[in-house]
């Protein structure tokens, strides 16, 4: 039975998800670059150490919760990272959103090491996140996915295997970009109402109640009209994953206009950070503002 995790990346993400491991009874070791994030989890009886391959001394299975493709290649591959000792037998699960090339370069890499992986990015905010209610998209072997499913068990409401490595982090591509269409969508139409002199509240109320609403839409509706409530998803984060969807896509071949037409608002709007750190579905207010 595994006892021993590993946790490296507390962001809002990470700092969500891995105390669960302490709840679950698991012995918790961690890393962070800033070391405030980890005191908390340290509070809770977590293991803090010094550098990631002190994490892979200590854990069994490792999950990995970071910003961008840099970020991880720079925990599993550099000096002190992930890989740098023997780490045979080591599980390690990377649940960042990167492009799945870089996803299959460092599974290639744990491979060598004679480890076992699995990329297993999530779908989900803070909130599905500390209550262990995430989707998760799985790529990898069956018998690892096994060998892991009791510790995602404890993440999860639901855990899709979408197929070999970097499979997950594909599905989760394909996930994240029709969201982020969606919310510039509902700007533009929020535009069109209001040359009309339709009020944000009637339309948002009734694009809710139609056929035109996703499940989210209404728990975002009162963001929109204004209220100052936690962000959950912001527009740095979009924009991020909207570069890797377009740098994924150019890889492959595939060309997507409408994701390059949306990454490009999404990058208007962070430009001069004033709408950064704002939730995501607040590129309404961007719009409005620029129109």
């Amino acid at each position: 039975m595994i006892k021993s995790i590993g946790f490296l990346g507390l962001g809002k993400m990470g700092s969500a998800m891995a105390p669960l491991f302490i709840q679950a009874g698991y012995q918790l070791t961690v890393f962070n670059r800033s070391i405030d994030k980890t005191n908390p989890l340290k509070d809770k009886g977590a293991l803090v150490v010094e550098n990631p391959s002190e994490v892979a001394d200590n854990a069994e299975i490792i999950f990995t919760m970071l910003e961008d493709d840099s970020a991880v290649e720079a925990v599993y591959l550099s000096e002190n990272g992930l890989l740098s000792n023997d780490v045979r037998g080591r599980l390690f699960i990377d649940m960042s959103t990167i492009k799945p090339r870089t996803t299959i370069k460092i599974s290639q890499e744990i491979e060598k090491k004679s480890a076992a992986f699995i990329d297993a990015p999530v779908s989900g905010t803070v909130a599905p996140a500390e209550k262990g209610e995430l989707l998760i998209f799985c790529g990898g072997d069956e018998n690892d996915l096994q060998r892991a499913k009791p510790c995602l068990d404890i993440l999860s409401r639901r855990v899709i295997h979408a197929g070999k490595t970097g499979s997950g982090s594909f599905l989760k591509l394909v996930v994240n970009l029709p969201l982020a269409i969606y919310w510039q969508a509902i700007a533009e139409s929020l535009l069109l109402g209001r040359s009309a002199n339709l009020s944000d509240e009637m339309m948002l109320d009734a694009i809710a109640d139609s056929s035109a609403a996703l499940a989210v839409l209404k728990m975002k509706i009162p963001i929109m009209l204004g209220e100052d409530l936690p962000v959950a998803f912001d527009m740095k984060s979009m924009t991020k994953d909207l570069s890797v969807i377009l740098k994924t896509a150019e890889e492959m071949g595939i060309h997507i206009p409408t994701t390059q037409s949306s990454f490009e608002v999404y990058s208007d709007a962070i430009k001069d950070h004033k709408y950064s750190d704002k939730d995501a579905v607040k590129i309404v207010d961007y719009m409005k503002e620029v129109d």
